[in-house]
């Protein structure tokens, strides 16, 4: 049976609810929500990343709220005390992502669906890894998740990069698991290490290639040159 009233606090518990069939059971999603496109019409939106509307919330009358890291931490605490289940999950890797999706399945009465889901990502990825091998070099790739101060990306933007053919920039940073901890002190150090394409996924806010470009000393990076400066959302 499982949940039958759900608030995601985030993007990913919706996209893969819907992907399972099973989004009959949310009530409830963040205002970032992208995929799939339907949820941001069918569903309210009651929370940001670092906030939330925990009056709507409780309006909704949730039995299981799902989140993630720390970051989301204090929205969590007021919940529990409000008397709601929580859920706050912790993935920091691709293989932590494709556990997360057969857990939250299973939680919902869902794990055969939700396993077959994995298993059918994780082939996808191993096909694109072994297509990318064949790849007469790789590109540098940065990866930026904050511009204010700038953020460098975490370990599965790192993983997602390497299967994709490319080669992370800061890969000494990808393997902590805080943004505080993958802040640049210095971000003339993006110049030094000369990536061939930036990739800008700035939580909360629109990617501005414009903005990047103009920062000082980025002229001669070879992605700002050649325009390589893409957004992911």
């Amino acid at each position: 049976m499982g949940p039958q009233r759900i608030v995601c606090l985030t993007e990913e518990p919706t996209e893969t609810l819907y992907a399972l069939g099973e989004q009959h059971r949310i009530v409830g999603i963040s205002g970032f929500t992208v995929r799939p496109a339907i949820a941001r019409k069918e569903k309210p939106k009651v929370s940001a990343f670092t906030s939330a509307k925990i009056g709507e919330i409780l309006k909704l009358k949730p039995d299981f709220v799902v989140g993630f890291s720390d970051i989301q931490a204090d929205i969590a605490a007021e919940l529990i005390r409000q008397g709601v289940e929580v859920w706050i999950s912790n993935h920091r890797s691709v293989e932590g992502i494709l556990d997360y999706i057969r857990r939250l399945g299973a939680l919902v009465g869902a794990s055969a669906k939700a396993n077959a889901y994995a298993d059918d990502l994780r082939r996808g990825l191993d096909g694109i890894e072994r297509a990318s091998g064949t790849l007469a070099r790789r590109p540098r790739v940065y990866f930026e998740e904050w511009d204010e101060p700038p953020i460098t990306g975490i370990r599965w933007v790192a993983e997602l990069v390497r299967i994709a053919g490319g080669d992370d920039v800061f890969p000494e940073l990808s393997t902590e698991s805080l943004a505080k901890h993958r802040i640049l002190a210095d971000a003339t150090e993006v110049a030094r290490r000369a990536p061939d394409i930036i990739l800008g996924s700035w939580c909360g806010k629109k990617f501005r290639p414009d903005k990047v470009s103009l920062r000082p000393g980025w002229d001669a990076i070879p992605a700002v040159r050649d325009g390589e400066l893409h957004e992911i959302k």
